[in-house]
């Protein structure tokens, strides 16, 4: 019956392109991410991909064009859509997937989701 506390459960770790699970809403995952660097280029063709940015900024590279969150900035990928996202700092992110949607389109080069 508490609150998350978004920015705490991102200072329990340092990882970048970790997600960590804070919450579930009707099948879905509730994640927080770190991003630095390129991500891999990726597609989810059973399921969209939720981004918002809570800190910093964050691109996702599409093959038809680029998209640029800020802070309070949130982008839905559709199904099928192949993307990559790029962050020139560190940002926060919230994420919400399906559970066990693998954050890579691919359960083999997937990154464990560990639930904090």
């Amino acid at each position: 019956m508490n609150p998350i506390d978004l920015a705490k459960k991102l200072a329990t770790f340092s990882e970048h392109w970790s997600p960590r699970i804070v919450s579930k809403f009707n099948g879905h995952d509730v994640m927080v991410v770190k991003v630095k660097g390129e991500f891999v280029w990726h597609a989810h063709a059973e399921t969209d991909d939720f981004f918002m940015v809570l800190d910093g900024t964050l691109k996702i590279e599409m093959r038809d064009g680029d998209v640029i969150l800020n802070a309070g900035d949130l982008y839905v990928v559709p199904k099928g859509v192949e993307h990559r996202p790029v962050a020139d700092e560190e940002a926060h992110v919230l994420l919400i997937e399906p559970h066990g949607t693998p954050n890579t389109g691919d359960e083999t080069t997937a990154a464990a989701k560990l639930e904090i």
